[in-house]
């Protein structure tokens, strides 16, 4: 069966973290976030792929080119030159899948590769027009709901419901497997009020005036994530992290303790004293310690400086550096970072209280007690600098000597504490 993923969206949503990548292109656990899906795939058989791209779609191209040599299947490339909804994305995949069914995925989602082998033995065993993946959310305002009827089949499909309507708490969890007649429901949908061709209304087509059926698949128990929000970024890395075999290609010197699954790869030194405990990835041609304390779930990228510093269930991409006495825990520290001795980053208020982000000008719970900060690529921070939990460091921003960062910090600023104790912002 031929597979079409959707990996040309701008993740607006974790935009401050996938501003220089394509958030299919994210890495997690050491590799993109696109890359795990593609090898969940071709474990379930499946070895044909079309990604239809567009933001960035060279770094996609580039990294993966054919697929044939190192990533085991045959990838095709399509452009989405405009974005008018999910219905006129797939309208792209009509010359690729020809007289074929075919599984359908949004590229910034993350599963547990055994969900793909469940999906196609329930549609091969419905032998019905559309297979939808479902998912139980706490939620339900925030997601599009799929109501079944007796026979496990859609029977409705309500975006973002009201909590009053009781639609139910099946989302739908972004994998379909479709036969050819959706792109027949494709052609007859409209453009909706958002001025989009709504993936919601061409299915409501298919079942309506084709008479198609389309059968419910509910994952239940298993890892799935669409990685809409930055904490699930941290999630995602700790499911990875603990499928990780481990592996030392690193060179190590005398007394560096590692323990548990640890991956370090090729040219990274560790230095005397370090203590690394698994799971943990640590990539090449990093410089590790003396006297680094690498702690569990812990994702460095290549081409890292970590000093005489802890680090703790954090994401660190590459060409990034934590100098002396630095503390980061449950944070994301974006490429060419370069961190000042003594910063610190909070993750755990007095209060204990739940950490709140502000998502595009929302301020989000995102239900955990500990939350870091999310410092965006560029962005320089002087010495003796503490950041306050669930705060963002937008790119290319300065921080200057002994400040407290208490709010967001905008892209490409100045933020400093002047001599009276004053927060300073300016434009660089």
């Amino acid at each position: 069966m031929k597979t079409v993923l959707f990996c040309g969206g701008f993740g607006t949503r974790i935009r401050d973290y996938s501003e220089s990548v394509p958030k299919p292109m994210i890495p997690i656990g050491g590799k993109p976030l696109l890359e795990h899906t593609i090898a969940g795939l071709r474990e379930a058989g499946i070895s044909d792929i079309l990604l239809i791209v567009g933001y960035k779609e060279k770094l996609i191209k580039d990294y993966f080119g054919s697929g044939i040599n190192q990533f085991k299947v045959n990838i095709e490339y399509k452009t989405q030159e405009k974005y008018l909804g999910t219905a006129h994305a797939t309208g792209y995949a009509m010359d690729f899948v020809k007289d074929d069914s075919f599984l359908m995925m949004y590229g910034d989602l993350l599963v547990s590769p055994i969900i793909f082998e469940e999906v196609l033995q329930k549609f091969n065993q419905s032998k019905k027009e559309v297979l939808i993946s479902l998912i139980e959310v706490g939620n339900p305002q925030d997601y599009g709901i799929i109501s079944l009827n007796s026979n496990g089949f859609v029977e409705k499909i309500t975006e973002k419901p009201a909590p009053e309507l009781n639609m139910g708490n099946l989302a739908n969890a972004g994998i379909y497997i479709f036969e050819p007649l959706i792109f027949e429901a494709i052609e007859k949908t409209e453009k909706s009020m958002r001025d989009e061709y709504e993936f919601t209304d061409s299915m409501d087509i298919l079942i309506n005036q084709l008479g198609g059926n389309i059968v419910g698949y509910t994952i239940k128990d298993k890892f799935w994530s669409d990685i809409g929000l930055p904490w699930q970024l941290l999630e995602a890395n700790k499911y990875l992290l603990e499928q990780l075999k481990g592996k030392i290609l690193a060179n190590t010197e005398k007394n560096v303790s590692i323990s548990g699954n640890v991956f370090a790869g090729k040219g990274t030194i560790i230095h005397s004293g370090s203590n690394i405990q698994g799971p943990c990835y640590v990539g090449e041609n990093n410089i590790i310690g003396p006297n680094a304390f690498i702690r569990p779930y812990t994702s460095i990228g290549n081409n890292c400086h970590i000093g005489k510093s802890e680090v703790k269930n954090s994401i660190i991409l590459s060409n990034t550096k934590l100098l002396n006495l630095s503390f980061i825990e449950d944070s994301i520290i974006c490429e060419n970072v370069n961190l000042g001795a003594e910063t610190k980053i909070a993750n755990l208020g007095l209060d204990e209280k739940t950490v709140k982000m502000n998502i595009k000008g929302q301020l989000i719970d995102s239900g955990t007690k500990k939350l870091g900060a999310i410092i965006g690529p560029n962005v320089k921070t002087g010495n003796n600098v503490s950041i306050m939990r669930g705060k963002k460091i937008d790119q290319n921003s300065r921080i200057g000597d002994h400040t407290i960062v208490m709010e967001d910090v905008k892209p490409n600023v100045n933020y400093y504490q002047d001599p009276n104790g004053n927060i300073k912002s300016e434009k660089l």
